[in-house]
This record gives C-alpha cells, sequence and structure tokens, in this order.
C-alpha cells in the first residue's frame, strides 16, 4: 500500500482540503487514489462529519468498498459501507459510504444539506455521466447557499482540470504521476482494418489467441457490448477445446455490470497458481477497476452508447469509435505490474481520426430523469444551476413537455404530487408513471415486473432474442412459461427489483379506480405498456412491409418475419430510432377495444374535412383517432359548410394561387403592392402606412384571413370562378392605403398623344411600354413615386414592336432617334417621323389621319 504513487501528493492534498472547501485531483489509473484518498482524510480535523463517495458504476462501488474494508481489516458495512440500487450495506459506525450516482441525487433531493456529511467525493468524474453532472450541479447550489463548510473533491484518471477548477471556483488542482510501465502499442494494417462490426467477433477471437501464444501473463479485450462478449467467449471456447489441451492454462471470464458478483470477482481477482486469464469486458473496465496481473490488451476501439435522438424523442443505442482518450486508458491496462503489450484493432491512420474525448452523456442523452429531479429541486430553467456542459435547451424543453404530458409537471412546470411520486421510484419517470397508474387497475404487480425488465437488459439470449413480444418474457418471470436461453441472472434482479418497486407503491393510494375486468388476458401487457408510452402506441399499416404508424406520427418496422408483425395494434417499449422508420425491438400486442376502454382520456371523437382530388371536391369523415393514429373513421352527414371550405383552402395551398381567377385588374393591383414593399426609394414615403405582404407565400399561408368569408358556400374548385379578385385585395385596404397606391404607383400612365397606358409592374423596374409616336414632345422619362423613381420605356413601333428600351429619354431623342427614324420610315412610310421630336405633336395616328384630322 505504502508504493501506491498516490501516497506521494496525500500531504499536498490534505493539506488543500484544509484549506479550501473545493479540490480537484487528477491521477491516472493505478495510482490507488480511489481506495486510499477517503482512508487517508479520515483522520483529517476538519472532518467532523462523514464522507460520502460517488461511483459511477454499481460494479466499482461495490469493489471501491469491499478493497477498503479489507485494508482496515473489517467486514463491509463497519468504518466502510456501500449503497447501490437494491442493495445496501451500512452501520451506525459507518463514515465512508460509497454510493452510485443515483442514490446520491436521491439523498440530495431528501436532504440539500447532507446533514452529518463532511466530504463529497466524486470518482472517475472524466466519465461524466448524466447523473454526476446533475449530482455537481445540486451540490455546488447546496453549498452556495446551505452548506457552505461542505467540502467537494473531484477526482478523475484524466480531466480537464481547468474547466472543472473554474466550475469550483478556482479550485487547486493535485496531480498524482501514477505508475505504470511502457506498453507496445501495435495497430493493424491499413488493408485489414476493421469495416464491417459484424466482423469484429472472428477477428477479436483470433488476435486473442495470437496474443495468447506469443506473450505471457492474462489478456484483457474490450469489447462495445454483452453479445459481442458472449460470441467471443464461444467461439474461444470452440477454438480451446480443440486443442490438445494447449490452453489449458485459460480461464475465460465475462466482465460486464449485469453480471453477479461472483462472476464478478472471477473477473477481476488474480488468476490462480499456473492459470492465465482471458478477460472479456466491456468500458466498464476502462477506468474505474484494476483487474490484476493483466499484461495484454486487446482493444476493439468500439463502445456502445445509448443517445437521445430529438427528432423521435427516443434513446437508441448507438455503437461507435472511442475516443482517443479511451484508447489510451485502455492501452494502460497493459502496463500496470510490468512492460505490456496492447493490440489495437484498427490502423494507425483511423486512430489520428478519432474524437480526442467522449461526448458528456448530458448532451447526447434523455433529459427527462434530469427535467423531474430539476423541477423537484425547485428549479424549471437548468441554466440557474452551475455546469460544465448546459442541458441543450431543445431536449431539456422535449423532456419537459413529456413529464407535462405524464401529469409530473404542471403548466408552469412545478413539480406535481404526482411527478414526486414518480420521482420517489428512482426510475425513469416513463416507468414511475407507468407502476403508479397501474394501481388503478389493481395490476401493479405486472408493472412492477415489466418496468424492472424494461430497466434490465433482455432475459432472452441467443436466437430467442429475436423474439419480440415482451409479452413472452414477462410470463417466464411470473413461471408461466420457460424457456431454454434465459439470463438467469437477470431474471433474478428483476424479481428483486420488482418487489422493492411494489413495496414502494405499497404506501401509494390509487388517486380513482378503474374497471380492468374487461381486459383480456392478452391486452395486460399492451396497456400497462401504454401507461409509459401513450406515444408508441402503433398502428398496423397493413402494406406487407411489417410497417407501423406511431401515435406520435412516426413510423416503426420489424427487421423480420414476427407473429407481432400480423397484429392490428401494438405498444411498443424498445426501439432503435435510427433511420426513416425505427425497428421494434419490443413491444406486445394490444386490441383495439382496449385501447377505447383503457385510453379514453386520449381517444379523440372529431370531424376531419379532406380534400378529394379525383372528385374535385371537398368530403367530410367522422374519426376517431388516438394521437396520430385513426381508429375509425366514416362518411359524416350535417357537416358546418365552413368545415368545408376550410377543406377548399387546402386544395388551394396544395395547388397553389394558380388555380384562383386572377384578373388582370387583380394581378395588377397585387404587383404594385409588391413594388411598393419592395422598393428602397418608396420606404421613405411609406412611414405612416404599412402595405400588407401580398406574396404567394403570404397569401397561401393567409388564406383563412382574406379568402375564407368569400367561399364559405364553396367545396369545389369550379365554383371559384365567381371570385371578384379586385374586389376581395381592394378591401384588404383602407381608403386612405388605396389613394396612396394610386399616387405613388398609379396603374396608368397619361403620355403626350393622350393615351392612357399601362405600367406593368411585373416587370423589375416597372416598364411603360408605348409606341414611339406618342412620346413626341416629352423631353424627360415618365416617372412614379412623387418623380423620385425612372420608369423603363419600351419604345414600340406602329405595330408595337419594340425598336429601342431606356430609361433615359432624353439621351434617346439626342443621340439615337435619327438612327431609329431612319429605319422606320422606310417600314412605316405612311406614319409621321419629324426630324425634330421635342417640338413635334405627339400622335397615335397616321399621317393620312393626321391630316383629316
Amino acid at each position: 500500500m505504502s508504493e501506491l504513487p498516490i501516497y506521494s501528493i496525500l500531504p499536498e492534498l490534505l493539506r488543500s482540503l484544509s484549506e479550501r472547501n473545493n479540490v480537484v485531483l487528477q491521477a491516472p489509473p493505478g495510482a490507488g487514489k480511489t481506495t486510499a484518498v477517503p482512508l487517508a482524510l479520515l483522520n483529517s480535523d476538519w472532518l467532523k462529519g462523514n464522507i460520502l463517495m460517488l461511483e459511477p458504476r454499481r460494479l466499482a462501488a461495490r469493489t471501491a468498498a469491499a478493497r477498503m474494508a479489507a485494508l482496515l481489516n473489517e467486514e463491509l458495512g463497519e468504518t466502510v459501507g456501500y449503497q447501490v440500487r437494491g442493495e445496501r450495506k451500512t452501520s451506525d459506525r459507518t463514515r465512508i459510504l460509497v454510493v452510485t450516482e443515483g442514490i446520491l441525487t436521491r439523498l440530495l433531493q431528501s436532504d440539500p444539506e447532507l446533514t452529518g456529511t463532511s466530504l463529497v467525493i466524486f470518482d472517475e468524474f472524466h466519465e461524466r455521466s448524466l447523473q454526476t453532472d446533475l449530482s455537481l450541479a445540486l451540490c455546488l447550489q447546496s453549498q452556495e447557499y446551505l452548506r457552505e463548510d461542505i467540502k467537494l473533491l473531484i477526482m478523475s484518471a484524466t480531466l480537464e482540470t481547468k474547466a472543472v477548477s473554474a466550475i469550483l471556483g478556482k479550485a487547486p488542482v493535485v496531480t498524482s504521476e501514477g505508475r505504470s510501465f511502457p506498453v507496445n502499442v501495435e495497430y493493424l494494417d491499413r488493408q485489414h482494418d476493421l469495416v464491417d462490426n459484424r466482423q469484429l467477433p472472428q477477428l477479436m477471437a483470433r488476435k486473442i489467441v495470437e496474443c495468447i501464444r506469443t506473450n505471457d501473463g492474462s489478456l484483457l479485450a474490450f469489447l462495445p457490448g454483452v453479445r459481442e462478449i458472449r460470441l467471443v467467449e464461444a467461439l474461444l471456447l470452440e477454438r480451446f477445446s480443440g486443442e490438445d489441451h494447449a490452453f489449458s492454462d485459460i480461464v475465460i471470464a465475462p466482465l460486464y455490470g449485469d453480471l453477479s458478483r461472483e462472476q464478478q470477482d472471477q473477473a477481476i481477482t488474480p488468476a490462480k497458481p499456473g492459470k492465465r486469464k482471458i478477460v472479456l469486458a466491456t468500458n466498464v473496465a476502462e477506468t474505474s477497476l484494476t483487474i490484476e496481473g493483466i499484461r495484454m490488451v486487446v482493444d476493439s476501439g468500439l463502445m456502445r452508447e445509448s443517445r437521445f435522438d430529438p427528432n423521435s424523442g427516443m434513446n437508441r443505442l448507438v455503437t461507435g469509435r472511442i475516443s482517443q482518450a479511451s484508447a489510451t486508458q485502455r492501452s494502460g491496462r497493459a502496463g500496470r505490474l510490468s512492460a505490456g503489450h496492447c493490440l489495437r484493432l484498427w490502423s494507425e491512420g483511423r486512430q489520428r481520426s478519432l474524437s480526442m474525448k467522449n461526448t458528456p452523456e448530458i448532451l447526447r442523452s434523455d433529459l427527462a430523469p434530469v427535467a423531474l429531479e430539476l423541477a423537484q429541486w425547485g428549479v424549471s430553467d437548468a441554466a440557474e444551476l452551475q455546469w460544465l456542459d448546459l442541458p441543450p435547451p431543445g431536449p431539456m424543453a422535449q423532456a419537459q413537455e413529456l413529464l407535462q404530458q405524464l401529469g409530473a409537471l404542471d403548466d408552469e412546470l412545478r413539480i406535481t404530487r404526482h411527478g414526486s411520486a414518480m420521482l420517489s421510484l428512482g426510475c425513469h419517470p416513463r416507468l414511475a408513471h407507468m407502476m403508479i397508474r397501474s394501481l388503478d387497475w389493481g395490476v401493479q404487480q405486472q408493472a412492477c415486473l415489466l418496468a424492472a425488465l424494461l430497466a434490465e437488459r433482455d432475459i432472452f439470449r441467443g436466437e430467442a432474442r429475436w423474439d419480440r413480444d415482451i409479452s413472452k418474457r414477462i410470463m417466464v418471470l411470473q413461471d408461466q412459461a420457460k424457456g431454454r436461453e434465459i439470463d438467469h441472472n437477470a431474471l433474478k434482479r428483476i424479481r428483486q427489483q420488482s418487489k422493492v418497486w411494489l413495496s414502494q407503491l405499497e404506501r401509494l393510494t390509487p388517486r380513482h379506480s378503474r374497471d380492468s375486468t374487461n381486459l383480456d388476458q392478452a391486452d395486460y401487457i399492451g396497456a400497462i405498456l401504454g401507461l409509459a408510452y401513450p406515444d408508441r402506441i402503433a398502428k398496423n399499416r397493413h402494406d406487407n412491409g411489417r410497417r407501423f404508424l406511431l401515435s406520435s406520427g412516426r413510423g416503426a418496422h420489424f427487421s423480420h418475419d414476427d407473429p407481432l408483425a400480423l397484429c392490428d395494434y401494438l405498444v411498443i417499449a424498445e426501439l432503435d430510432g435510427g433511420g426513416r422508420d425505427a425497428q421494434i425491438q419490443l413491444a406486445a400486442p394490444i386490441s383495439e377495444s382496449a385501447l377505447h376502454s383503457c385510453f379514453d382520456d386520449l381517444v379523440k371523437r372529431q370531424t376531419r374535412v379532406r380534400w378529394d382530388e379525383s372528385a374535385g371536391r371537398a368530403e367530410a369523415l367522422s374519426l376517431v383517432t388516438l394521437g396520430r393514429l385513426v381508429l375509425q373513421q366514416q362518411g359524416a352527414k350535417d357537416i358546418p359548410v365552413e368545415l368545408l371550405s376550410r377543406a377548399l383552402l387546402d386544395a388551394i395551398r396544395q395547388k397553389g394561387l394558380a388555380v384562383l381567377p386572377w384578373s388582370p385588374d387583380a394581378r395588377q393591383l397585387r404587383n404594385r403592392v409588391e413594388f411598393l414593399r419592395d422598393c428602397e426609394e418608396a420606404h421613405n414615403l411609406l412611414t405612416q402606412t404599412t402595405l400588407p405582404d401580398w406574396s404567394d407565400a403570404s397569401l397561401l399561408a393567409s388564406l383563412e384571413e382574406w379568402l375564407l368569408p368569400h367561399i364559405q358556400s364553396c367545396n369545389k374548385l369550379e365554383q371559384l370562378k365567381q371570385l371578384n379578385l379586385l374586389k376581395i385585395l381592394q378591401g384588404q385596404l383602407n381608403w386612405p392605403q388605396q389613394q396612396l397606391i394610386d399616387e405613388l404607383a398609379p396603374s396608368h400612365y397619361n403620355v403626350p398623344s393622350g393615351s392612357r397606358i399601362q405600367i406593368n409592374y411585373e416587370e423589375s423596374p416597372p416598364v411603360l411600354a408605348v409606341r414611339l409616336q406618342e412620346l413626341f414632345g416629352l423631353a424627360q422619362t415618365p416617372t412614379i413615386l412623387r418623380g423620385r423613381y425612372t420608369l423603363m420605356i419600351h419604345l414600340l413601333s406602329p405595330a408595337r414592336r419594340p425598336v429601342q428600351i431606356t430609361r433615359d429619354l432624353a439621351n434617346f431623342w439626342a443621340n439615337t432617334y435619327q438612327e431609329v427614324k431612319k429605319e422606320l420610315r422606310i417600314k412605316y412610310q405612311k406614319h409621321y417621323w419629324p426630324d425634330d421630336p421635342l417640338t413635334a405633336a405627339a400622335t397615335n395616328k397616321t399621317r393620312k389621319s393626321m391630316n383629316m384630322r
């Protein structure tokens, strides 16, 4: 113990904690911080109360507590104890209590001052779990307002010390160098780089055998999840059994969080004399545990993590690449006791493309549990607390909306009595709501089993996992059915947790009683599940694609043939949220009659009008809906005219404004108004009024305001022909606005010949197309906007063909007219072409007509 590197910095750490309330300790894996630091602090003068130490993982919490108790030559539960979900070893003498993150949050909520506690230690803080970030934020606020004397110690192997120190009020940083031996890191050749993750088990098993053959000591292999661990274990057992006892000294030990304590101990403890171990582990072995005797590491470079998809409102498990920081932590496991070897199952080029660090869970997870905790704490805006990374506003708002739907938060985002009851169960709000509501039906035993099952890993193993029916798992848990491929450890944990929740529910009183006797046995699980996931009640599309539509509007499908794919309705418990349609992982059937009887508060009866394109008219339907699902529909009678007219508006939106009978004058008025809105020169002249937005997008968006009152008796497109759009648009303008439009952007211009020529405002700039002869005697270009805006003049021949385009009429007369006149005089000999256009009389007549006049 005295050789541990952490001992060299303990005097500095003790001094820092005596002088400051907050301290950061950075120490690499193997330095001994987890066990040595709490014991060294026990006799500190300032330590008047107990030490609470947070470990992110249950396995690490139990292991750390057991190790400290052994160093004191005591039984667990005396000076050192621990508390994890469903398990506790403490006594009145306990001074160091090791807890997991959910337990610390519960302690803070029940006693924000943490009475009797002098120090809170956050171990392995670099893992940045959601609950760890939340607990630190709550501790910091408690320290600020309630307990100025409580001390916080952040311990981590790899840490952004500046950011952590800053949030702790510029806390001092104590650094331990650690103890490690050189590790030879080897990569795969680029051509052997793992491309398809499905090839991982075979590749991992082959490389493990190669390493065991050529190196001494035990081996630690990092795999993304339990499924891969089991596949590699099976491949190794098959390989070793055919090797004529060449590997008789090898013990294969899986290691992940849901194993029994005995199985976990087998993986952690040193191999027996004459034996070597192959430990197949998830990232639980990355930093929080010390595994004795490891000389080799084979790293898949993969991890499995839960990510929240805001678009679907669902978590999905994602297998992705680890960060460079994680790769360093994993390789370091081979150099604890002596020089070691690490084989990374990726190329050196890919190593450089890895991200520097992992994304904190608070930035990628479902925030509903955090939002409920904050509401219980009395905070509706997460920004009121101090965070290393502020919870993203979008997912936080989505979480609060879900909690309001479950009745956990009121309209002011304050926690309700129901929300407090949900929080007391210590599970996801969906599951807590489901269990509490099950009291109304008297089916709390089934609900607790179902909640415990959903909170655990799947109890089915191997081929049985392809069966997506969650009801079959409940039958196994109730001893109503047997299964060949069952995880009996998970089975035991689920039953135990179910009993804990059931005992907690017995203290709650149902708000009202519902009759569940009319529920068919086949509907029980689906109905209970619907309490947790009302947004995942799904209807079969019956399109031969095994596809379903969820009440939330989301799509889902089965990836393979399954009996559930034939059901009319399902309630889906687990989805893989990736892709256009999520894959259904676990579900239960439910009948339409059960939906009506169990979810009558969600079932709505309404009349909906839609546009029938084939018939060219609006039709009305009487619908029974649940969210986005249509349970029943039939033709409706005695429908208000306004509803039919609104369906006609929908058709106009689909087809566009071109279906309306636009007269030239109506188009002209629209164009004039849009010209004035867009023209910079007009802005200073419109300071006293605001003209309406008559762009296509705006008119389509506001059909209800300007068009609906005029089509109340219409339900067919052909009936729109009777509309006078000019009068309708003019009705949107008051008299001063109409006068101002006529003044600033007149519809016509009176030219010298006496003709009244329409200005084309569809063009930019607006165009005055006029025969050249009608402008004789006009020296300057015609203008609008009180002379501030020059029109574009299209000078036309007597046949109304353009001969010149200009915005400078004076220049045309002076420099271009004579050339144009020569050509026109030849083509149009009957017309008048004076030598001096500025003194000539404007005309729209031929020469003969002029003489006759």
